[in-house]
């Protein structure tokens, strides 16, 4: 079977934790590389929290260390809802940084690109920061990009600001950069994220089914991103799940622009579902998604991992 080869760009954050386990587990996806960027944590903590899982699940993929703040921002973590490590909650074992090369994640990201054969799709599910630097330090890899797939943005409210989403609202700036480089772009934003939940009884099911599974579970029990109650939200998932099947999720292939400029809308991510910038279409938007069919295939994916 050929896979399909992919790079993930993370801010490990518990919802990272599972969507980078589904990735890793899964027989299509051939994970080339990973790279960290500055988000629900510090990029210190955030490349720790990864070593310690790819050490947790015994898995050798290369990690580079991106970005520690945004371009332009100040940077503002995600603790109160991750935990002051960004994976609050299990006791992983000693970090250790076997996996951790030496080059900066947009030069690996760079050269990776350009060796790789055939084009890679870019995963990012944390700010932009690394692929914004990316397109604008080494344009040249455009070419190499099959598509960007990426956890973020939203076409109503936000989570960050009243209109922008944390991933988006924490680098604008990378953001615009990203949106308006010409390649092919989907967004799994809000619209799916706070869709796509894990209650009380799937935890109790996800637990049950392997050494992951308890891990992600023990993690659940800090994550204040919603409740097992009302629904953990897995924002992250949704952009591996659009990428490993489409047909969960509702879109819309329109035009969006990211403001930068508002005091009061920074990081907003204008979809104009009804043509009133009158500019071309740039982004595959993320509507909704088959909750259902998307808490069974969160599952059976995690029961894939060991």
């Amino acid at each position: 079977m050929k896979k399909r080869p992919i790079i993930i760009d993370t801010d490990p954050g518990i919802d990272d934790a599972v969507a980078i386990a589904i990735a890793l587990f899964d027989e299509t996806l051939d994970v080339r590389l990973l790279t960290t960027v500055s988000g629900n944590v510090s990029v210190d903590k955030v490349t720790d929290n990864l070593l310690r899982l790819l050490k947790f699940w015994g898995k050798s993929v290369r990690v580079a260390k991106g970005a520690q703040k945004p371009l332009i921002q100040i940077r503002e973590d995600a603790s109160s809802v991750h935990g002051s490590s960004g994976m609050d909650g299990y006791e992983f074992p000693a970090v250790t940084y076997e996996n951790l090369i030496e080059e900066h994640a947009v030069v690996a990201l760079r050269n990776e690109l350009l060796e790789s054969k055939e084009k890679i799709t870019l995963v990012p599910i944390g700010p932009l920061t690394n692929i914004a630097l990316l397109l604008s330090t080494y344009p040249e890899v455009k070419e190499k990009i099959e598509e960007i797939i990426l956890m973020g943005g939203s076409a109503g409210r936000g989570n960050y600001g009243v209109l922008s989403e944390f991933n988006i609202g924490f680098d604008p700036e990378a953001a615009k950069i990203v949106f308006e480089s010409g390649l092919k772009i989907t967004m799994a934003g809000l619209d799916v994220g706070l869709k796509a939940l894990v209650y009380h009884e799937d935890s109790l099911e996800i637990k049950a089914q392997n050494k992951t599974g308890e891990m992600i579970y023990a993690l659940f029990q800090k994550y204040r991103g919603g409740s097992l109650k009302t629904g953990l939200k897995m924002y992250d998932s949704t952009a591996i799940a659009y990428l490993l099947n489409k047909d969960l999720f509702e879109t819309v292939y329109t035009h969006v622009s990211i403001e930068t400029e508002g005091t009061y809308t920074k990081g907003a991510t204008l979809v104009d579902l009804k043509g009133y910038l009158k500019k071309e279409p740039n982004v595959t938007v993320c509507l909704d998604i088959k909750q259902e069919e998307f808490s069974v295939w969160l599952k059976e994916a995690l029961a894939k991992c060991i």
